[in-house]
């Protein structure tokens, strides 16, 4: 379930692209969607391993202090 709901925008991005081309024939703006729908799976598939990450990314110095430098 869980890599449904993560894929759902490229998948519908896609369909958008499929349903485009065959509405319209028009190959420029379907290219674009499914170059789009590439992309954002892409983008999922690079950050997906962080979406449960919590905190912040880099270790805290409790002894830094922005005016002692």
């Amino acid at each position: 379930m869980r890599l449904l709901k993560v894929l759902s925008i490229p998948l519908l991005i896609l369909l958008t692209a499929i349903a485009y081309w065959f509405m319209t024939y028009e190959p420029s703006g379907s290219v674009l969607l499914l170059i789009f729908a590439i992309a954002m799976g892409l983008m999922i598939w690079v950050l997906e391993p962080t979406f449960n990450d919590v905190g912040p990314t880099a270790p805290v110095d409790a002894d830094w202090h922005e005016r002692n430098g």
